[in-house]
């Protein structure tokens, strides 16, 4: 008798997704912390009016392309032969607006200064002023960049998500939402009349608790990185403000506290705490920075060798400080230098004694943007250092077990 073979059908057996509570911790604070930035940001924008409006009549900035150049009389400068001056007629063709479509006429004054010196089918940018009796009136602003620059960005945004990976992407969220929240929140409010230091501070630990829990979630890295960078930034403004109000140095003797002025109605721009809040802004960046890489080596560090105390930790941990502290300041005060590059060549050539420079408006601010924010990191490592240390490790216990027959491993010095 011939045994039936039977065949029975698997039923398909469906995988379930388990999240572990890191993730779910990761998931819900980013949804709050998103929940409550778009409140901020509705509420921020809600009722603001902008623009700049003229003596003349209200003005806008729009692409047009150049239909013709009718006629041209450009030569090169005497002093400065790479630049053009003279003049030139015109006929150009608003691209986009209310006046999209239509046809103009236009002179262009050709200058050192303003050499944009146009060509048949360029496309560049004019500034429309509606005049009150109801005529148009155009002027050439400047060149149309902005395909080049998007493109340019959009590059550097790939190669950052190309070479970090994962990493990469969730830095790219990171910045993305950095840059949400300083046009949709810090600077509707600051207009609005909202206290400038406040405001910069609140947009500072949105951005660094959301560019954190992207990176790494919630744990021993990123808690001890976040309190240090959120302590930092305090650090720099708070010896900004100090020293600010001894030497008398605040938001009106900024560059742009004029055009400020003329832009406030009643003065409700806040102008005497934006020199405090961007410095909370700037020195954000590189006190982020020195925070995340101390608190990564260290816990780097615990897995490698847990038969380490949390003396040896915060050692190793401050030996990294010093190393990352030298570099951060340098690269704060020379990007303050590189922003004022201009200036400070103008006041170096006029042959100014010292003490008219180290008393110039604009020295006394670069001074104190560099020297406070190098305050933020200085302080900043020792505390990063202290918290990955001695409190991560108890909050967070590592995952990796001690080993049984630990291999003696030298002492950090």
């Amino acid at each position: 008798m011939k045994n039936k073979q039977s065949y029975e059908f698997e039923k398909p057996v469906q995988k379930r997704i388990r999240f572990s509570h890191g993730i779910l911790v990761r998931i819900f604070a980013l949804l709050a912390l998103l929940s409550l930035t778009v409140i901020l940001m509705i509420c921020a924008t809600a009722g603001l009016h902008t623009g700049l409006v003229g003596r003349q009549g209200t003005s806008d900035y729009v692409k047009a392309r150049v239909e013709a150049v009718l006629s041209s009389a450009t030569s090169p400068d005497k002093s400065y032969p790479e630049r053009r001056t003279g003049e030139q007629e015109l006929r150009i063709r608003i691209l986009e607006g209310s006046a999209s479509g239509r046809q103009m006429e236009i002179t262009n004054y050709v200058n050192v200064l303003h050499d944009i010196e146009a060509r048949q089918g360029m496309t560049i940018v004019v500034q429309l002023t509606h005049q009150s009796d109801g005529s148009l009136s155009a002027s050439v602003y400047n060149y149309d960049r902005s395909g080049v620059l998007i493109l340019f960005g959009i590059c550097v945004l790939a190669l950052l998500c190309i070479a970090g990976g994962r990493k990469g992407v969730q830095s790219l969220f990171g910045i993305l939402f950095t840059v949400l929240c300083v046009v949709f929140i810090l600077l509707p409010l600051v207009l609005k009349g909202a206290p400038a230091v406040g405001t910069a501070l609140l947009v500072v630990v949105l951005a660094t608790a959301v560019h954190f829990i992207l990176l790494d979630g919630v744990g021993r890295k990123t808690v001890p990185a976040f309190l240090s960078t959120v302590a930092g930034a305090l650090f720099s403004a708070g010896a900004a403000s100090l020293v600010g109000a001894i030497a008398s140095l605040n938001g009106f003797h900024m560059q742009e506290a004029e055009a400020l002025l003329l832009q406030s109605t009643h003065g409700q721009i806040p102008i005497h705490g934006l020199l405090v809040a961007g410095i909370l802004i700037s020195a954000h960046g590189a006190v982020m920075d020195v925070a995340i890489t101390i608190a990564s080596a260290v816990d780097e560090f615990r897995r490698e060798s847990p038969v380490h105390s949390d003396a040896d930790r915060f050692r190793f941990g401050m030996r990294v400080g010093r190393d990352a502290m030298g570099t951060m300041v340098n690269t704060l005060v020379l990007a303050y230098v590189g922003s004022s590059l201009n200036t400070l060549l103008l006041l170096y050539s006029y042959g100014i004694s010292f003490a008219q420079l180290i008393n110039t408006d604009l020295i006394g601010v670069e001074l104190l943007e560099g020297l406070a924010g190098s305050l933020g990191i200085i302080l900043t490592v020792p505390l990063v250092a202290f918290l990955s240390a001695f409190w991560a490790g108890r909050l967070y216990p590592a995952p990796a077990a001690l080993p049984e027959n630990p291999a003696p491993v030298k002492q950090p010095q």
